[in-house]
């Protein structure tokens, strides 16, 4: 009994590694995020379908429109002034201290679910860069900025 047992124990290890690494793989992609809401992605008209599925954002997208095509924010912000109350969602990647990426999107701060990336001393010394900024007045999106390179 005891010869199979450490074999079995690390299958299911592996088996649960495995499970995680797609699950996260799975929630970051557009078309995962279109299945998981497949009634409100079908509201939407032919067009707003098509920049969705390119992980682009228009002018004049919803809060839902926006999360199906880019994912969760890294950050939100909030800003009032005269003109009124402005939503700000921030999305951001790591970079090395020499400016090379590490990694991009919402997983990152999850470190063990990103595959392929273990160095805690590179984690350390990484910064956060912003790339991609979107705002929102009265619940439709009035400003999209990006880093371009």
């Amino acid at each position: 009994m005891k010869a199979w047992f450490p074999v079995f124990h690390f299958g299911v290890r592996l088996s649960v590694i495995v499970a995680a690494v797609l699950l996260a793989g799975g929630c970051a992609t557009t078309e995962a995020r279109i299945r998981r809401n497949q009634t409100e992605f079908d509201r939407l008209t032919p067009g707003q379908q098509q920049l969705i599925r390119e992980g682009k954002i228009a002018l004049g997208f919803t809060p839902e429109m926006v999360t199906l095509a880019a994912g969760a924010p890294d950050e939100r912000w909030v800003r009032t002034d005269a003109k009124g109350r402005t939503e700000i969602w921030s999305y951001t990647r790591y970079a090395s201290s020499d400016g090379v990426p590490i990694y991009t999107g919402f997983y990152h701060r999850y470190r063990g679910f990103y595959p392929g990336f273990y160095d805690e001393n590179a984690l350390a010394a990484a910064r956060a860069v912003e790339y991609f900024r979107v705002e929102f007045t009265e619940g439709k999106v009035s400003v999209v900025q990006q880093q371009e390179r």
